[in-house]
């Protein structure tokens, strides 16, 4: 269904459409009603200090859940026609608005499908939130590992192949968790991987949060249309609604709606943002009656903005047709992925004489142009429906300036370390006694904390795992090349430094 005609055929239906939206009712409430509920500011915008926070902000619309408002812990009036709008849209079975974030979802999901202790197979290049999910089940965790390139070390696809090979190996899988598409815009064959997975009676949760807008206008379908149990949206990431909001949908008879309600309950505030649920509810209105006009523009931009990048010399744009062999590495990481997200931007560094952290510092500095994230070889910019052509040929300008100024360098790949050994459980190894040490001394123990790079999230240590010497050198390269690495205690600057697990010892 082309984003726009839902709408059209709710209202042929007269089904739950409502006449105002929650934002005119917000509007119209505040003209008629004493608020002797809270927030505390009771609508005054007097309040508002010399920034004039408050108007600026719309508190004039700020309430709680009170009589004609419904209530998004258990929905059934102007709420519950939002969650069946979405579902009708995205073509979920049901839909679930959530205000705090996609993470909130990511939770839900897993504490909602896996009992405690049960087995879990998880694809290796997922969001921190995925491994704190498991930390709350102690999921005994089977990883799958997907191809990584070996200039950029971007992650490829997980595979069907992949999935089958780990079922069979662990038969009482309770979940399988994969990330499509990914931050860099990397899909998978989500569809082959419900396949295999429903034919061991095991559900799928497709994290999904960088992929909203999957499924409408000319881009991959998404994994709600290809068949995962649950998926995670986040709606402010690239459509037109408010930072912080997202969308859990719900497919398939695997998993009862009743149990993710429940654990959504769980999870999310029980004081839910009027403001944010408003914005999600204008986001879905907006691509009911106007999304394919909006994504036929958002693909002409797209468009643009490859045309101009094509000939780049040192430079390389993943999705243009003309690819420099050396700049990106990108016929490896082609037969790596099932499929790319174009409205992800990959601008490779790898072969000339700038890091990705160079590019982004002139683009921010220079241009006044703010990238999503560097990596040690390459920038992501994202889309979203907010962009034009003008936006994206400013973009390609500048990347052209800056490609003229670059000079030719060896390549330097990626040396990616293995799979570091599982020792214990995540939850084990969390609550386990550990002591700090520095990142040489580590070699041989068992991690007591994550270590990821933010953005984009995904952790390069997970407790539980074994620190090699491999995986030791590969931490203090990323740190030397500038990546932002964190940990428990905060960022990881200075001397390299991460807790293990006291008294234990497997290699030297």
């Amino acid at each position: 269904m082309k984003p726009g005609s839902a709408g059209k055929e709710a209202e042929r239906k007269g089904t739950e459409v409502t006449e105002k939206t929650l934002f005119q009712k917000l509007k119209e409430y505040n003209k008629s009603m004493l608020p002797m509920h809270m927030p505390g500011h009771k609508r005054n915008l007097a309040l508002s200090g010399t920034d004039g926070y408050l108007t600026a902000l719309c508190a004039d619309c700020d309430i709680t859940e009170i009589a004609g408002f419904d209530n998004l812990a258990e929905p059934e009036e102007i709420l519950l026609s939002l969650k069946k709008r979405a579902a009708r849209l995205w073509h979920s079975e049901e839909a679930y608005p959530l205000v705090n974030g996609s993470t909130c979802g990511i939770l839900a999901g897993i504490y909602a499908t896996v009992p405690h202790g049960g087995s879990v197979i998880v694809a290796r290049n997922c969001h921190k939130s995925v491994y704190n999910g498991l930390q709350l089940v102690n999921a005994k965790v089977t990883y799958l590992m997907p191809e990584q390139e070996k200039v950029t070390g971007i992650y490829g696809s997980i595979t069907p192949e992949a999935v089958e090979e780990a079922l069979k190996r662990v038969p009482d899988t309770k979940l399988v968790i994969v990330t499509s598409p990914t931050y860099e815009g990397i899909v998978s064959d989500v569809e082959g991987i419900c396949k295999v997975a429903h034919t061991y009676g095991v559900p799928v949760l497709a994290d999904s949060a960088h992929g909203a807008h999957l499924g409408f206008g000319s881009f991959p379908k998404s994994a709600v249309e290809c068949g995962a149990d649950i998926v995670v949206q986040s709606l402010h990431k690239t459509m037109s609604s408010l930072t912080q909001t997202a969308m859990l949908h719900r497919t398939g008879s695997l998993i009862s709606g009743e149990e993710i309600q429940s654990a959504i309950n769980m999870f999310q505030t029980s004081s839910p943002s009027y403001l944010l649920m408003a914005s999600i509810e204008g986001c879905i209105g907006l691509l009911e009656e106007r999304g394919e006009e909006l994504f036929d523009g958002w693909q002409e931009a797209l468009e643009l903005f490859y045309s101009e990048t094509k000939d780049l010399r040192h430079l390389s744009a993943l999705g243009t047709d003309k690819v420099s062999e050396l700049s990106f590495g990108v016929k490896e990481l082609r037969t790596a992925m099932m499929s790319h997200d174009r409205s992800k931007l990959l601008i490779g560094t790898a072969g000339t004489n700038l890091t990705g952290a160079e590019l982004m510092e002139r683009l921010r500095t220079e241009y006044h142009i703010e990238p999503e994230m560097a990596a040690e070889q390459y920038v992501i910019a994202m889309t979203g429906m907010g962009d034009t052509k003008e936006t994206l040929f400013r973009f390609a300008k500048a990347l052209k300036e800056i490609d003229e100024t670059c000079a030719e360098v060896p390549v330097k790949e990626v040396i990616c370390p293995a799979l570091p050994g599982v020792r214990m459980s995540i939850g084990e190894a969390m609550q386990a006694e550990s002591e700090e040490r520095r990142i040489k001394e580590a070699i041989g123990q068992v991690a007591a904390e994550h270590i990821w790079a933010y953005p984009p999230g995904i952790p390069v240590v997970v407790a539980g795992e074994e620190i090699s010497e491999e995986l030791a050198e590969y931490l203090l390269e990323k740190q030397r090349r500038g990546v932002d690495l964190h940990r428990r205690s905060g960022t990881c600057k200075g001397e390299f430094r991460i807790r293990v697990i006291t008294g234990t010892s497997f290699c030297k």
